[in-house]
């Protein structure tokens, strides 16, 4: 190392050096204007959703003969986690979560594996059971329309013209129509009057479904072949009607036997309204790696044009636009990037003079320029973690560059040349400095490598702070030397007299003098400040991820399980008639049955249920939302439905923070048990929107035939299953082409008999001796079943859920609620247990992922500091520097109120490496001070004197290059953790850190030891 000079080699080729230096400003400011725009960085949503359909099942029936054996099926399949299910009548739903760790290039394969699961499982599986796989559910439409103004067949058609036209665009990905209301041709039959002219409905479907089929008519194998059609399929509700059907007494048309009208499916299987209206929403997906900003602007161009295409009546609203928030946040934090670079560059002025601060200056933006080419080659654009990381990383990375160019300016004062003091840099500080920025790296580490989803979404902090840090060293060693060469004032005369014999440096030496005598105090001291933060720490409260800043209000309505697609939409439309015409309400659109597109990818969506909705609010302003959480809360709606308005998060997140699932064997004494703890959580300050996933079992008619009476008239208890069911629900009977699209024709019973179950004992079944009625076969009675089953891992769960008031932490809802929630749990039957579930477990899980890594990262840096050191005595006093941070960071969130979560937790892992950066630097000193002949104690002080204004410069560079930071809702409480823990600990390491080396390295009595060496 000593034969070759970096530093003393690019002095050495200034017009190479200078060149370079030009090259990189151009080509990273001309790459940090082409970097990608986005509002977050992806990660991988590790579910898939398994759907089955059997018609005509119960929930049990769906969960015995379905749903287990598909969970038993698929437990097996690699990286699958939990199976949570839910089964309601004639469906069941399955979310297939992939443990947290799970690698994201293996997860493609994995849902791969799943589907080749479902087709080997599919013949065992009982007649007429549908199966569908959905693993799109990650994908992020950010742009979402919606038309109002016309039918639903005609706002289709026009969204269908709006989706190729915005498939055109460049950088569309997806486009997603939802709120379609299939359209069909209902044929309503009364089932007595068939029975009276000895049809069954069966005959009028077969005549149907034939009239439709297209089955082959022979060709001419002539020269040219010349293939027969028979025409006559069946066009329109008209061609319905006129469809005959063979009966005993001749053929008669549909039309005389049946009423034809052609309307929507009802019920419908989902709803979507705006401001109340019936809607289509499109939903707009960008390709991955394209430009927010440059697509939204096209985009928002294409629907201009659009729009003014529309027939007259029709609207086309647009209620989210990413491409706006992506501008905001991307401003903001460029504001907020600025306002630090202005700073950091204020106080290199103020400290170090003019010249010295322009070479420092000028290596900000080399450094950052730099940094984008890396972000360009590694695919990293901007959005709110790369952004925060380099805002972040300002505060850092000035500081091997004033540690190089003080100790030049030192060396110039001393009498040095320029190339001397440049050589002087690279010799006695390149070293140390690179140690201490691989150990502030090496405490990022666990955030971008560790294996979770919660890494994978901010491990972006690590790649471009450890990338800009090990920039900041290559320009601090090769052109922060070639910039003091050229910059650096040469004083007039070399000093003469001590450098450090000034009155601030002369109290510092007075001061460190002091705590050196009294280091066993100071020590303890020490200690015992770091025992107290300790115990602060507990009082700070815990966060997983803040709130988001965005406007949007989530209100998920949830009615009683079993409820219909009609209530439910009778419980949105109070809502909606509650909000009409709020001046705090921007738009106001309502998703019934199903959920709300992914808009915003921590936002998870409902799962299709007709006894769900949510609706949608985008409030004017952050304390319209505020107000608007209020307002929800007074809502007069049906005691049937479960409001919970929930504001959007910053990353991975559920639909309620607090949870607690109860499971065992009887669901029963799993009620209970969910009723108490909803009952602790009702009455625990700041809970809100208390549920239980189950709710209240529901009515079912049951039907007993006479088992006598049955076989004694050729009764098919199959076969009147489905006569009935062809009267209530319905059955197709093939498809008409209606307009542009095809219609389904839906045999079943008129009005009266689908909707008054006193006539079930009068629908009429056919036997092998005719017709009878149902009443006359059987006993109808009614019973009460559950609507709905959920279960996780096959096992019976009931989950009671919560979220919590104002600014209040899910962790302080069940701290308050502990006490009775644990007397709960100590009060279980065997086979009985409580689970935390919501913010608390996918916290642990994030965190434990990072713990996993910290004997890497503390390996990595023990390795290090070894080779640095070459001393153990020496390296463990180091290490033991590391937790000082943790007093400040304890006090400055205590002072402030600001959470203590997963990102805070990164800061203050990274505090630790960037402690021990400076103290490395200070105990090296020592060593070369020892090494010069120096007594332990004047080692000490001069060390200590002489790195006390890098040490100083450098912390107060990060304090307020943090401070623009701080305001932010995301990255606030990491950067009080940062300003707070390094004000501390630089003040530690100028006092306390000599007291312990002094404590650790003087020489017992009578001891012959040499301080200088283990």
């Amino acid at each position: 190392m000593s034969r070759f000079n970096l530093s003393r080699w690019a002095t050495g080729h200034p017009a190479l050096v200078g060149f370079l230096v030009a090259l990189l400003f151009v080509a990273g400011a001309v790459q940090f204007l082409h970097l990608g725009r986005a509002e977050d960085p992806g990660f991988t949503l590790k579910d898939m959703i398994v759907s089955a359909s059997w018609p005509g099942a119960s929930a049990a029936q769906m969960q015995a003969q379905v749903a287990d054996p598909l969970e038993r099926k698929l437990r097996a399949t690699e990286s699958i986690e939990t199976i949570q299910t839910y089964c309601v009548d004639g469906a069941c739903v399955l979310t297939l979560s992939l443990f947290d760790g799970a690698p994201p290039a293996r997860v493609p394969e994995i849902w791969q594996q799943v589907r080749r699961e479902l087709s080997d499982l599919r013949p065992s599986l009982p007649d007429g059971v549908a199966l569908s796989a959905n693993d799109e559910y990650s994908d992020v439409y950010g742009y979402v329309f919606l038309l109002t103004g016309a039918e639903n067949a005609r706002l289709v058609q026009q969204a269908e013209h709006m989706r190729r036209s915005f498939l055109r665009i460049p950088g569309a990905g997806k486009v997603q129509i939802a709120g379609e209301v299939p359209r069909q041709i209902v044929v309503a039959f009364d089932p007595a009057r068939l029975a009276g002219m000895g049809i069954t409905p069966g005959q009028v479907a077969r005549a149907l479904s034939r009239r439709n089929m297209v089955t082959p008519a022979g060709t001419y194998q002539l020269p040219l072949r010349v293939p027969v059609r028979i025409a006559g399929e069946a066009d329109g509700a008209g061609a319905v009607e006129n469809t005959m059907v063979a009966t005993p007494g001749g053929a008669v048309r549909v039309g005389d036997i049946a009423t034809v009208s052609r309307g929507y499916a009802d019920p419908p299987p989902m709803l979507v309204r705006h401001q109340g209206q019936p809607a289509v929403s499109l939903s707009v997906a960008m390709r991955p790696g394209a430009d927010g900003l440059a697509f939204g602007k096209a985009l928002r161009a294409q629907a201009d044009q659009l729009r003014s295409q529309l027939p007259a009546g029709m609207m086309l609203s647009q209620v989210e636009d990413q491409s706006v928030t992506i501008r905001e946040a991307v401003d903001t934090f460029l504001v907020k990037f600025f306002a630090a670079l202005t700073v950091v560059l204020i106080v290199a002025f103020l400290t170090l003079g003019l010249r010295t601060g322009i070479v420092v200056a000028l290596s900000v933006p080399l450094t950052l320029a730099i940094v984008a080419l890396f972000m360009g080659v590694a695919g990293i654009g901007l959005e709110r973690i790369s952004l925060g990381a380099l805002i972040l990383s300002l505060g850092l990375l000035v500081d091997d560059a004033i540690i190089s160019v003080e100790a030049m300016a030192v060396q110039l004062e001393k009498g040095a040349s320029r190339m001397d003091a440049a050589a002087y840099a690279w010799t006695h500080t390149a070293f140390p400095m690179l140690t201490g920025t691989l150990l502030t790296v090496a405490g990022f580490l666990p955030a971008g490598l560790a294996r979770s989803t919660t890494s994978e979404y901010a491990g972006g902090i690590f790649w471009v702070t450890g990338a800009a840090l090990l920039v900041s060293w290559i320009v601090a060693v090769v052109f922060t030397p070639y910039l003091g060469v050229k910059l650096l004032p040469m004083p007039d005369k070399p000093e003469s007299h001590d450098l450090y014999d000034r009155p601030v440096y002369r109290r510092l030496r007075a001061t460190v003098s002091w705590c050196i005598a009294r280091r066993g105090l100071i020590v303890a001291g020490t200690a015992g400040l770091l025992a107290v933060s300790l115990a602060g720490a507990l009082l700070v409260r815990q966060q997983f991820f803040p709130a988001s800043d965005r406007p949007e209000l989530i209100v998920d309505i949830a009615m009683r399980p079993g409820s219909s697609i009609g209530a439910t939409s009778a419980a949105v439309a109070q809502i909606e008639k509650g909000l009409a015409r709020d001046r705090d309400i921007a738009s106001l659109n309502s998703y019934i049955g199903d959920g709300v597109p992914r808009f915003y990818l921590p936002f998870g969506p409902q799962l299709p249920n007709p006894a769900t909705a949510t609706v949608m609010i985008v409030a004017r302003d952050l304390a319209a939302r505020e107000r608007l959480v209020e307002k929800i809360g007074r809502l007069r709606v049906t005691p049937d439905a479960h409001l919970h308005p929930r504001r959007l998060s910053l990353g991975p997140s559920l639909g309620f923070p607090v949870q607690y699932r109860v499971a065992g064997p009887d669901v029963e004494r799993l009620r209970a048990i969910s009723g108490e703890i909803a009952d602790v959580l009702r009455t625990t300050q700041d809970a809100t929107a208390v549920q239980v996933n189950w709710g209240l079992p529901s009515p079912a008619a049951i039907v007993r035939f006479d088992a006598a009476r049955l076989g004694h008239i050729g009764g098919d208890r199959t076969g009147m299953a489905d006569d009935v069911n062809i009267v209530l629900s319905g059955m197709q009977a093939g498809e008409v082409l209606d307009g542009n699209k095809r219609a389904a024709i839906l045999l079943r019973g008129a009005q009266p008999d689908r909707t008054d179950p006193a006539r079930l004992e009068d629908v009429a079944v056919t036997t092998a001796q005719g017709s009878a009625p149902l009443g006359q076969l059987g006993r109808v009675s009614i019973a009460q079943e559950q609507p709905i089953l959920w279960t996780r891992n096959g096992e019976p769960v009931m989950t009671v859920q919560a979220d919590m008031a104002g600014n209040v932490q899910a962790s302080q809802i069940l701290a308050r609620a502990k006490p009775r929630i644990d007397r709960i749990a100590q009060a279980l039957p065997p086979g009985y247990r409580i689970e935390i579930g919501g913010d608390e477990e996918l916290s642990a899980k994030a965190n434990k992922a990072i713990v996993d890594l910290l004997p890497v990262a503390s390996a990595v840096m023990l390795l290090l500091l070894m080779i640095q050191l070459q001393s153990i005595r020496h390296v463990l006093l180091v290490l033991a520097t590391a937790p000082l941070g943790l007093i400040g960071a304890v006090a400055a969130l205590l002072v402030t109120g600001a959470p203590f979560g997963f990102v805070a937790l990164l800061g203050l892992i990274a505090l630790a490496g960037m402690i021990m950066r400076n103290s490395i630097i200070l105990v090296d000193q020592v060593q070369v001070n020892q090494a010069g002949g120096a007594s332990l104690n004047a080692a000490l002080l001069d060390a200590t004197i002489s790195r006390s204004r890098p040490v100083v410069l450098t912390a107060l560079a990060a304090v307020l290059a943090f401070i623009p930071l701080s305001f932010n809702i995301f990255w606030g409480p990491m950067a009080i953790v940062m300003i707070g823990g390094l004000a501390g600990a630089t003040l530690l390491t100028l006092l306390a850190l000599p007291a312990l080396y002094a404590l650790v390295f003087t020489p017992r009595a009578g001891s012959s030891e040499d301080i200088g060496h283990d």
